[in-house]
C-alpha cells in the first residue's frame, strides 16, 4: 500500500480594500486594491483570487453611518446590495450576503468593542441603510463566488447625511482601522 504524502496548505489572508491609502495600514497579510464602487470592487476582487490560493478574505475601509457616530468600528453581520433592492419586484436577485459565521466570530472576539450590524453597498452616497459603503457587497460577492470566507470591517468616519466633507473624520477613522487591523490580521493568518 503506497500512502500519498500530507499537503500542508498555509493559511494565506488577503486584505482588499478601495484605496492604496487602506492598503499601507496592513502587516503581515497579502493585499488587493478592489477600487471605488460594487462593480469594480467585484471584478477586481475576483481577479486578486484568481491568483493566489487564499483561505480568508478580510474587507476593510471607512464607511459612513446615520446612527453611529464616528470614529467608530462596525463589523457586517451581512452585506446589502441596496442598489439593486425593489420592494415591488419579484424578479430574483441576490440582495443579501452573510460573512462567513467563524470569521465573524473571531473578529468579534478580536475587536470586542466593534459595533456588529448590516452594512449597505451601494454606488453612491445615501443611498444606503444606517451604515453604508461601496465595495462591501462586491468583495463578499467574489469571495463567496471563489468558495473563500470572507468577512467586513469598517471604520466610521462621517454621517452619511453630512454635507461637508471638512467635517469628515478620515484621519481619525483610518488611525481606528490601523489599530483594529493591527490586531485582526494575527488572528485570522
Amino acid at each position: 500500500m503506497r500512502l500519498t504524502p500530507l499537503r500542508y496548505r498555509p493559511s494565506v489572508l488577503l486584505v482588499v480594500a478601495a484605496t492604496e491609502r487602506e492598503l499601507e495600514l496592513v502587516r503581515g497579510a497579502e493585499t488587493a486594491c478592489c477600487g471605488v464602487g460594487p462593480v469594480e470592487a467585484a471584478l477586481r476582487t475576483a481577479q486578486a483570487l484568481s491568483g493566489r490560493d487564499v483561505t480568508a478574505v478580510l474587507h476593510i475601509g471607512i464607511a459612513g453611518a446615520r446612527t453611529i457616530e464616528g470614529p467608530a468600528l462596525v463589523l457586517g453581520s451581512e452585506s446589502v446590495y441596496r442598489d439593486v433592492i425593489d420592494e415591488g419586484s419579484t424578479f430574483p436577485r441576490l440582495e443579501r450576503i452573510a460573512p462567513d459565521a467563524a470569521l465573524l466570530a473571531a473578529v468579534r472576539e478580536a475587536l470586542p468593542e466593534a459595533h456588529v450590524a448590516p452594512i449597505s453597498t451601494s454606488g453612491r452616497i445615501g443611498g444606503g441603510d444606517d451604515v453604508e459603503a461601496m465595495e462591501g457587497f462586491g468583495v463578499l460577492r467574489a469571495a463567496q463566488l471563489a468558495g473563500v470566507p470572507a468577512v467586513e470591517l469598517r471604520a466610521i468616519s462621517n454621517a452619511v447625511n453630512e454635507p461637508d466633507r471638512t467635517k469628515w473624520r478620515f484621519d481619525d477613522a483610518f488611525a481606528l482601522l490601523a489599530d483594529a487591523v493591527a490586531r485582526v490580521v494575527p488572528v485570522l493568518s
